[in-house]
């Protein structure tokens, strides 16, 4: 008993002597390199900043102003951040570059020591295995997976983030009574909320760069063949790539160092060979702008089909540009494009490639097959029909008479795409993420706006979005940058030198700083 409390009090004076300097309202927006720099001057440690994050989820997540962003908050979250400040003590170093930093992740990313749900109730109890690649790489960089987040069930919609699992829909921030856009609604209502310092989110139409503006936070999808699937629950695997949601751009510059890569499980990174480099980091240059042609694509947004908010946000954001050095072409046209979008057969891929990734998870999951999660009807209603037709069609999906020729659209609308950027001599084309702002929960008849389908899921090129400024009462734009394949480093120094220039992203209102009365004291 004597020896339990010698320790509970050296513990204390450890906690208190050793981050007594880092205050909570240091950790609002705090980055990857602000955390780094307060641990390596002893202002504060992994267990520390894990439950810095820990009260912030238990007073806005589930009370408060209800974000419902997350499914699960990892139980072993503080077990692993003590695992690590043991390590930084006896060695004086860190495990990786993201040593001690809380991650948020999508709940249709593998975890070995968690369930993955995919949002859906008939998954509660499947805990895969092995992590996914992706998850495994953040981890031997010394990652904390803080929680998973919500997700629009089988990451179905870019709309709105309601699943099974969770009651409720996922809420923005910004407004709680505004949807999150999906399918990765919950990564970014949580990384906009301040529940973790980075996050993970997949997209197969939307889902990165939607849920990303709509929090007014940094949405990166890879060109396709960049960032490995494995081990993550598909939708569709000729769009499917995983890819950062973060507060700046130099943190998704951070995760994209590590997640990118070559993975023999996923043979479609064999593309990446030779066409990335060693690090990203490289890229983040405030003077990026000067000089470059960016393209205007004003055929996703004119005054017709735009609020009038976000027309004149991003007419504005124009002249940011040119400010910035930039040289605008204005406007960049591809005169086919809604002729090829409206050409494409629907062709569903879900029963094919889900089943796929039921047979990797070994003789413990849950279920089998597409069909035996349908007959269980654990499963949100609003994905009943989406399930059933999927199911319904046997075909496999090449076999079908649509596919050679969705095939061939694809490489049509690349050739168009390279056509136009080239001609023109751009280096990305711009375009806002969504015409119109965050509608209203459960309002499916006003316009989306989202533009986030027309051009890199079909193709397969990369698109990154960042904020560009907030309207109708602080809700979020989100400004994209479309490139060639493989252009991340372009991107990156393009989307860096436009949030250096504006600098236009805020914390929402309804999450605060924890007043003490709501912080509890973390123990090595």
């Amino acid at each position: 008993m004597k020896r339990r409390l010698l320790l509970v009090l050296f513990t204390a004076l450890v906690v208190t002597t050793y981050g007594q300097s880092f205050k909570p309202k240091q950790l609002r927006e705090a980055t990857v390199d602000q955390l780094h720099t307060a641990m390596r001057a002893g202002k504060l440690t992994a267990v520390q900043l894990v439950q810095l994050y820990l009260d912030r989820i238990e007073a806005y997540d589930k009370q408060g102003p209800f974000i419902n962003a997350l499914i699960m908050v990892n139980p072993k979250a503080l077990t692993e951040a003590r695992r690590l400040d043991s390590l930084y003590k006896a060695t004086g170093t860190f495990v990786g570059p993201l040593h001690g930093i809380p991650v948020i992740v999508k709940d249709n990313y593998n975890t070995a020591d968690m369930p993955t749900t995919n949002g859906t109730l008939a998954m509660k109890t499947s805990i895969p295995p092995r992590d996914a690649f992706v998850i495994k790489r953040i981890r031997d960089a010394g990652a904390i997976i803080i929680a998973k987040s919500n997700l629009a069930e089988f990451a179905t919609s870019g709309h709105f983030s309601v699943s099974s699992i969770l009651p409720g829909y996922s809420r923005n921030p910004y407004d709680t009574r505004r949807t999150t856009a999906g399918s990765s609604g919950g990564t970014a209502a949580a990384v906009a909320a301040d529940f973790g310092t980075i996050g993970l989110g997949t997209d197969t139409g939307s889902s990165i760069r939607g849920p990303s503006s709509h929090q007014s936070l940094v949405g990166f999808r890879p060109t396709l063949g960049l960032v490995s699937r494995d081990g993550i629950a598909p939708l569709a695997m000729t769009n499917d790539t995983g890819g950062p949601i973060c507060r700046t751009v130099e943190d998704a510059v951070r995760l994209l160092d590590i997640i990118a890569g070559q993975d023999e499980a996923d043979t479609v990174t064999q593309r990446s060979k030779g066409n990335s480099p060693v690090s990203y980091r490289q890229f983040l240059d405030k003077n990026g702008l000067k000089g470059a042609r960016i393209g205007v694509f004003r055929q996703l947004v004119t005054p017709k089909n735009a609020d009038p908010q976000v027309y004149a946000l991003f007419n504005k954001a124009l002249d940011e540009l040119r400010m910035a050095g930039a040289i605008v072409i204005d406007s960049v046209r591809v005169p086919e494009l809604d002729t090829i979008n409206k050409s494409f057969d629907t062709i569903p891929q879900l029963r094919r490639d889900f089943n796929l990734y039921l047979a990797n998870l070994g003789p413990n999951a849950p279920h089998k097959s597409l069909r035996s999660i349908i007959k269980s009807r654990q499963f949100h209603p609003s994905i009943e029909k989406t399930l059933l037709d999927a199911d319904a069609d046997t075909l496999s999906p090449e076999a079908h008479k649509g596919w050679a020729k969705n095939m061939a659209l694809r490489a049509r609308l690349r050739q168009l795409l390279l056509r136009a950027m080239d001609s023109t001599g751009v280096d990305a084309l711009v375009y806002p993420s969504f015409s119109y702002p965050p509608r209203l929960i459960g309002d499916l008849n006003t316009p989306s706006g989202t533009n986030n389908n027309a051009l890199s899921p079909p193709t397969g090129f990369p698109a990154f979005t960042v904020p560009m400024g907030f309207t109708y009462n602080d809700l979020p734009a989100g400004l994209q940058f479309f490139g060639r394949p493989f252009s991340e480093p372009t991107l990156v120094r393009l989307c860096y030198a436009y949030e250096q220039a504006t600098h236009h992203r805020h914390p929402p209102t309804t999450t605060p700083v924890l007043p003490k009365n709501k912080r509890k004291m973390a123990t090595m």
